[in-house]
Parts: structure tokens; sequence; C-alpha cells
């Protein structure tokens, strides 16, 4: 079997990924005056214990924690809109999680989430995502994220974002990006060979991307820089799932 390494996982994450995504939102979430309070967190001071199960975990618990936060205001109207907040099967120590799990949930189109094999159930992720089915079922989850974008004449969700941040993640996008090479594993010379097997070819700097280039970096002769559009397509590649080229 083929395998591979994905930049989003649009079936959805393990339990303990939501929890710890679920944590670090609640250490970070916007406080609001009480006047403009309507959705209610955990008042808990002390720092969150978070457990990740490798690196991977921990990268996509902060993505996710972070994508909520960037759209906190617009997963709170969606919530009071359809009627899915204030719940008493909810308690405001669950409200981190509840958000968080909204944001993936549209971030897939209210898809089903799939099921992780050998993975240790969540209590508070299974009970949440079955509330949050009971509305999506309904479409009422749905159709207050329509309702939020004819409110706000917004195309898509990238557009409930401030201006500055819209521009600032277009400009990383289109950012080159590095690779290390695992010389414990494999040479620079095998990754040279590997990769002109595929179509790329080498040039002397990032001012010379094409498509299907790559260039070494200036000053570590084990990193290789390539352009943004190669991004996805390369992390499919073997040389990352066997962990020979890690991703910068």
């Amino acid at each position: 079997a083929r395998r591979t390494v994905t930049l989003t996982e649009k079936g959805g994450y393990p339990d303990s990924i939501y929890m710890n995504a679920a944590k670090i939102f609640q250490g970070i979430h916007t406080e609001k005056s009480k006047d403009r309070m309507l959705v209610r967190y955990s008042n808990h001071p002390e720092s969150p214990v978070l457990a990740f199960k490798d690196e991977h975990s921990r990268r996509v618990s902060y993505e996710l924690a972070f994508s909520a936060l960037k759209y906190q205001d617009l997963l709170e109207e969606i919530l009071l809109d359809s009627g899915a907040y204030p719940c008493q099967s909810v308690p405001d120590e669950l409200t981190s999680l509840l958000v968080v799990m909204l944001y993936d949930l549209q971030d897939r189109k209210f898809e089903a989430r799939k099921i992780f094999d050998n993975e240790e159930p969540v209590e508070e992720v299974q009970e949440i995502g079955q509330y949050l089915f009971r509305y999506i079922r309904k479409t009422k989850l749905a159709a207050a994220l329509a309702r939020c974008r004819i409110k706000y004449d917004a195309l898509s969700i990238e557009h409930f974002v401030p201006e500055t941040i819209w521009k600032q993640e277009q400009r990383v996008s289109a950012l080159p990006f590095c690779v290390w090479i695992n010389t414990f594993k494999i040479s620079l010379e095998d990754v040279i060979s590997d990769l002109e097997t595929k179509g790329l070819t080498k040039v002397e700097s990032v001012s010379d991307f094409d498509h299907y280039t790559y260039a070494m970096d200036q000053h570590c002769h084990d990193v290789l820089v390539f352009p943004s559009s190669l991004k996805e397509e390369l992390l499919n590649l073997d040389l990352f799932a066997d962990c020979k080229l890690l991703l910068q």
C-alpha cells in the first residue's frame, strides 16, 4: 500500500486531538467584556496537561486550536443562531471543545467524521460530536453559517477574517518551503537522484523557480527549498512517508 503524508485530514481527527486542541484554545481564546459575553468558557486558571502521541499530533492540535481562534466570533455566532448554544448538557468546561469541533465540522462541509482504528474514544468528544450531529441532521448549523455569509456578504469562511490577516496568509501560502534531508536514512546524492527521476530540476536560487524545480539552501547543505505550488504533491512522496525528507 502506498504511504502518504497529507496536509489536512478532512475526515476529522482522533478524539485525543480534539481534546488537546480544546485545551489549547481554552488558554488562547479571546476574552470578551461582560456586556458582550454571550458564549461562556471555563474560567479555570491552571495550565492544561497536554499529552501528544507524536509530533504530527502536536502540530495538528495547535493548528486546529488556532484556526478556531481565528474564527471565534463566527463560530460563536453560528452556535447562537442555530440554537446549539446555550445548552444545559454542554457546561462551560466543554465550550472550548464545542467551538473547536464546530470549526472542524464546517471545514469538512458538515460531513460525518471517519472512524479511527485503535484510537481510544474520549467520552467528552463523543458526547459533543453526537450533540453537534443532531444539529447537522436538522441542517441548523449549515443554515446558520449560510445566514452569516449573507449577513456579512462573505463568499466563504475565509472572508470573515480581517483583510490584514487574510493578506498575510496569502503571502505565507505563496512562500517557498524548506525540507531537511535526514542524512541518517538517505544521502543528498540519493535525494537528488530520486527528485530528478520525478521530473524536478535543480536551479541556482528561488528567484529561478519554475513549477518543477528546487534549490539548495545557501547556508545549510542538508536543506532543500521548493516552490509553494509543489507542497502537497511532494508531501505525498515516499521520501516524506519514510521520513527521509522532513518538512521544516
